[in-house]
């Protein structure tokens, strides 16, 4: 494969995921956040971590609020 077409193929594959993630946030009513700007930098990567990231620490949880 070029590299030319690898690189295309690659940016078409990150802005279709970045786009996945925005409309996944909106139609769950959840907060996007950086997760689509990730996603555009890091791909699969960005998709894995918004799905799996949870905001709230163990701290949180014990803070008894």
């Amino acid at each position: 494969m070029e590299l030319q077409t690898f690189l295309v193929a690659t940016l078409t594959a990150h802005i279709g995921f970045a786009i996945f993630i925005a409309l996944h946030a909106r139609f769950t009513d959840n907060e996007a956040g950086n997760w689509p700007l990730i996603t555009l930098v890091f791909g699969l990567a960005g998709v894995a971590a918004y799905f799996f990231y949870d905001g709230e620490t163990e701290t949180d949880d014990l803070t008894g609020a």
